[in-house]
């Protein structure tokens, strides 16, 4: 039987009486959020942009799914720029991507559940910076957020097992479910890293692999990335953390909602959101204070947009600091075929990973490192667009060569860091509107050259990886300065104790706000070495966790 979608709850609150606290986004971090505010006796609104899509709705449907885009911010009602430097002139181009509904990207992703390691929380310490970068110390450790990891594994359900590599972090919990039964790639991967020495352990995803909290296991249908799971066995936000938070009665789930300004009073404080509802009618909906969710690129949006005379730069942006420092996860990709089949299209899409890179040498040339996966994508349709441009490209040629293709070949996908430069923005476009009047965003990115070093060695790397595992050919995609499109969203709202320095504190308060909270992907100081939805989301039980306990000595 398939679960029903998280649906909009029967609590109900006016907008003209201030909730305890209005949170923007529902996705993993403000579906977190919202969860731990109201498990803790708040009451809560949360606003989502998009819809709330039923089991009806989830068909395995490739074009309009995934290649149209149906779950995703729509380009032609939320148009984009994008430059390489301030110098150019930005081009409209689709560059950042999001899921624009309830669970947020969560909705829709991988699953991939890695955890940070102390060495993603100091790096600066340890290497120093660089030449172009602004790297910086996160204000918290490894050791205080792990409580968190646990808290937040045990919570959606996480299967996986915890490794005793070298390097592997301190885990005070085993995972609450072992890890999902190895799939064609993995096998692979496994074969090749023992050839060369390297480590390798089963994948933490957020899917189920018994049945956890009332949801049922992966049946392995093979729709992960791209695809919501009908099932309810990937554990996003809107399968876990909007359907407890509803269940609460303090909860309110407003979809449709697009959040266009955080208003304050003469004191500084914020007292609430003006919101487009689903015809474009303005409301606002007052709040004691406004927890922001909306991902490491529509936040800082917000933030500027909401600007005033208090705040002419943009709220909670004293610092200058707000839409800088824009990151993404680096990495490199082959593609490989084999003389035997692998049918990697059936099941997860990963289950076996190594961390062997995961911290390297900067006498390399470079620093940073990450992890391996091999992949084959889902659905079929998207495996041929990384069909390499020397196959035929049409007719009865183009047909023998995808079948082979999508049954005997592989990916080899090299995780990484990306760098924190200054120069790399999310800011407002000074021309262009989106649907609604409001400025779109402007992106302005360009690779540090120390990152592009890292991702020729992972490529290289991944290619040692994918011969030993017995590819017969390999074919590299290609690596530049300009990225492509992106879903991973840092770093532009960066934490840190030195209000000049950075938007919110080690708790995710603003440092110009009291009552003003950012927590998502864009209080990330560094980008960590890969997979940042676990660490965002245990940052946001923290986070609330604090909220909570100040909320209740009166401190907001």
């Amino acid at each position: 039987m398939r679960l029903p979608q998280a649906q909009p709850s029967g609590k109900t609150y006016s907008a003209d009486t201030a909730v305890d606290f209005v949170v923007v986004g529902s996705g993993p971090a403000g579906g977190s959020v919202a969860r731990e505010l109201s498990r803790a006796g708040f009451d809560v609104v949360v606003m989502e942009q998009g819809p709330s899509f039923g089991p009806s709705d989830m068909e395995h449907d490739e074009l309009g799914g995934f290649i149209m885009g149906r779950w995703s911010n729509d380009p032609a009602t939320q148009p984009q720029t994008y430059r390489k430097t301030a110098k150019e002139k930005a081009q409209r181009r689709q560059y950042v991507q999001y899921a624009r509904t309830v669970g947020g990207t969560s909705f829709h992703f991988t699953a991939n559940y890695w955890r940070f390691r102390p060495i993603d929380f100091n790096e600066f310490s340890q290497r120093g910076n660089l030449p172009g970068a602004s790297l910086a110390d996160w204000p918290i450790t490894y050791d205080e957020l792990e409580p968190y990891y646990t808290a937040v594994e045990w919570a959606i359900g996480v299967s996986g097992e915890v490794s005793t590599a070298k390097g592997e972090p301190r885990h005070s919990k085993a995972y609450p479910m072992p890890p999902l039964n190895v799939t064609g790639p993995g096998v692979l991967l496994e074969v090749g890293a023992k050839k060369l020495g390297w480590s390798s352990k089963a994948a933490p995803m957020a899917i189920l692999s018994r049945p956890y909290n009332g949801r049922q296991p992966c049946h392995n249908c093979g729709f992960c990335l791209g695809f919501p799971c009908e099932w309810g066995a990937k554990s996003g936000a809107n399968y876990t953390m909007i359907p407890e938070a509803l269940k609460t009665g303090k909860c309110e789930l407003r979809t449709n909602s697009y959040v266009r300004k955080i208003e304050t009073d003469n004191n500084g404080r914020v007292t609430g959101v003006i919101y487009f509802d689903r015809d474009k009618k303005e409301i606002m909906q007052r709040a004691k204070a406004v927890v922001v969710c909306a991902n490491g690129a529509e936040t800082p949006r917000l933030l500027l947009m909401s600007k005033s005379n208090r705040f002419p730069n943009g709220l909670a942006n004293s610092s200058g600091v707000l839409g800088k420092n824009f990151m993404f996860n680096g990495g490199a990709i082959s593609n490989a075929e084999f003389e035997h089949e692998i049918n990697g299209h059936k099941g997860p899409v990963v289950t076996r990973i190594s961390h062997e890179l995961f911290e390297l040498d900067p006498k390399l040339g470079f620093i940073g490192g990450g992890g391996y996966d091999f992949r084959v994508d889902v659905p079929a349709m998207l495996r041929t667009l990384s069909m390499p441009s020397e196959f035929p490209q049409w007719g009865a040629d183009f047909k023998a060569r995808m079948k082979p293709w999508l049954t005997n070949s592989l990916m080899s996908y090299g995780h990484t860091t990306s760098l924190p430069v200054e120069t790399n923005t999310v800011e407002l476009d000074p021309e262009l509107k989106d649907a609604w009047g409001l400025p779109s965003m402007r992106v302005t990115y360009k690779e540090h050259e120390h990152d592009m070093r890292l991702y020729k060695y992972f490529q290289q790397r991944g290619r040692d990886l994918l011969t030993a595992a017995g590819a017969t050919k390999i074919y590299d995609n290609s690596i530049n300065d300009e990225p492509g499109s992106t879903v991973h969203l840092l770093g532009t709202a960066r934490m840190g104790n030195d209000p000049k320095s950075s938007v919110v504190n080690k708790f995710h308060r603003a440092h110009d706000v009291p009552n003003l909270f950012v927590v998502d992907g864009s209080s990330f100081v560094t980008s960590g070495r890969g997979q940042p939805t676990l660490t965002i989301q245990a940052l946001a039980f923290r986070a609330a966790d604090h909220m909570a306990q100040a909320a209740k000595r009166g401190e907001i």
